[in-house]
């Protein structure tokens, strides 16, 4: 279930209220005339199926109301309603299954924003994923997985494609390019400084590396896996039962690879550079690829699926209620 919340001039409310009420996907309908004070008018709340919320979205772009007003999507953690369950029922669908394009639009353009944050939490993660390969210790690549932000601006590319928003495209692979790019150049320096210190050693890069071996020798099952673990990425943050995203963190090699670059190009160990850099390029083409065919995917199975119904529960008991006596 879903809170749905829109601030409209009055002169829209009443087509937001007759769109609203005309949805079987619309359990509860409030409306608060005059309480708006940017932009002056009403605000409107209703609670929705989630199945049914790219439908009603749709029909309430069409009226204008995000030019006019706003709109505003939330998940109701816990509610109890025999209305909202009838409500669910009758709109065809699954939750689990719906995705809520605004949603995930939104979320993407979130993720996929270059910022301190972005940046510095790439970096840091990456310079955990370069100690690592020092100390070839597989908790430490784990960790340095699990720390980066990469996965949702990987997964906006896939809904850039989807919903053919070069813009978003464009954003994500700015964040992408440019946090990579900054990262690697992070860890280079520090590898330097190391290799100035005499901490860190050209052998330390070089040798034999059973644990983090497998950070610069990609191979087919670098791409199988990437493909999988995006799959599995995007169904998490797509679906209302969101989980596995930790699974996704720690299945591919992004993250190291940009660390065991970084080295490589602190001691011109070039053949280092070479392998991750093609782990690196495997991974984030294997990522973007699954998570553009599972949305895809996702969009095809959902419009075989019936658009909700018209004329709700709500609204069938409203115009059922015999009108109240007048008064003598």
């Amino acid at each position: 279930m879903l809170r749905l919340t829109v601030t409209v001039p009055g002169a829209l409310t009443d087509d937001v209220t007759h769109v609203l009420a005309d949805s079987t996907a619309v359990s509860t309908l409030v409306v608060h005339r005059g309480v708006a004070l940017r932009p002056p008018g009403d605000v409107v709340h209703a609670d929705v199926a989630r199945e049914g919320a790219n439908d009603l979205v749709e029909r309430l772009r069409a009226l204008g109301v995000h030019e006019e007003g706003s709109l505003q999507l939330e998940p109701v953690g816990t509610w109890v309603s025999r209305a909202g369950f009838e409500a669910d029922e009758e709109t065809p669908g699954s939750s689990a299954d719906a995705v809520v394009w605004a949603e995930v639009a939104q979320r993407s353009y979130e993720d996929s924003e270059l910022n301190w944050t972005f940046l510095s939490f790439m970096s840091l993660a990456t310079l955990i994923a370069g100690i690592a390969i020092v100390l070839d210790s597989q908790i430490l690549v784990i960790g340095a997985m699990v720390l980066g932000p990469e996965f949702g601006a990987i997964a906006a590319l896939g809904v850039a494609l989807v919903r053919r928003r070069a813009l978003l495209f464009a954003v994500a692979a700015r964040a992408l390019v440019v946090g990579f790019g900054v990262a690697i150049l992070v860890t280079c320096l520090a590898g330097l400084f190391g290799r100035a210190l005499g901490w860190v050693t050209l052998e330390d890069i070089t040798g034999r590396r059973p644990a983090t071996g497998f950070i610069y020798t990609p191979d087919r099952w670098s791409f199988i896996v990437a493909v999988l673990a995006a799959a599995a990425g995007v169904l998490s943050l797509t679906s209302a039962k969101v989980g596995g995203l930790s699974g996704v963190f720690i299945s591919v090699t992004t993250i190291p690879a940009a660390g065991n670059v970084g080295l490589g190009l602190a001691f011109g160990a070039w053949t280092e550079v070479a392998g991750s850099g093609l782990q690196l390029v495997v991974n984030l083409v294997g990522m973007a690829l699954a998570g553009w065919l599972t949305l895809a995917l996702q969009r095809a199975v959902w419009s075989r699926v019936p658009a909700p119904r018209s004329h709700s529960r709500l609204n069938r008991r409203v115009h059922a209620e015999p009108p109240p006596p007048r008064a003598r």
